[in-house]
């Protein structure tokens, strides 16, 4: 009688990537998270309706984030770093030529890009809109969303300083809401259009001033 073969394992299914898998709940819960706020606004918004939207249970939302302002704040940092990645592999950082005007222009005509950028616009605008009623969510804004630009407006303007491009006596974190808080109004309130023929002469008003030189 022939010797049997001995019946060979079945080779192993790979194990499931749950960093893969994980990734994947994760940017569609941005995806929800960015859509439903501008389709329903953030007061209808909830962490539920993004769960559904996203196809996950929301445990899994409770799992990384406390409240639904967190989800839609960590989503819209992560579509700025995406646009940040289309841009170039350097990280950003505020451009210093040795040209003050010149870099404050730079940076604003980038903002107003993003402004008009669909992908941005809908979703910042009702946040936007929502932080003015809402004076918590106007803070968690300001912090996580604002606060990053704004530090890196007032170390180019205090190196301005330093080069005697800018009076000594400025406050630096006054005089950057003379660039972004008109750009700001103008393209919430729609009082305006927005361009870079606007944004630089915002800045040079800013730095020279309306009285006759």
């Amino acid at each position: 009688m022939a010797p049997q073969k001995s019946a060979q394992p079945a080779p192993a299914k790979p194990a499931p990537d749950s960093t893969r898998r994980s990734e994947k709940s994760r940017r569609a819960i941005y995806d929800a998270a960015l859509s439903l706020v501008v389709e329903v606004g953030y007061p209808k918004t909830t962490i539920e309706g993004i769960a559904a939207r996203a196809g996950v249970g929301k445990q899994t939302i409770y799992r990384w984030w406390s409240s639904k302002a967190d989800v839609l704040m960590e989503a819209f940092l992560d579509l700025g770093e995406q646009s940040l990645r289309e841009a170039g592999p350097e990280p950003y950082d505020f451009p210093d030529t040795g040209d003050v005007a010149a870099d404050v222009k730079g940076v604003l005509r980038a903002t107003v890009d993003q402004l008009r950028d669909p992908r941005f616009e809908a979703p910042s605008r009702a946040l936007a809109a929502e932080g003015v009623v809402n004076e918590q969510l106007g803070r968690e804004l300001v912090a996580k969303l604002m606060q990053p630009s704004l530090d890196l407006y007032m170390q180019r303007l205090r190196a301005a300083q330093d080069a005697g491009q800018v009076r000594p006596d400025v406050d630096p974190r006054i005089a950057l809401e003379f660039f972004i808080s008109p750009l700001a109004q103008r393209w919430l309130q729609h009082t305006g259009p927005i361009s870079y023929e606007y944004t630089d002469t915002l800045v040079d008003y800013a730095l020279h001033g309306l009285a006759p030189r």
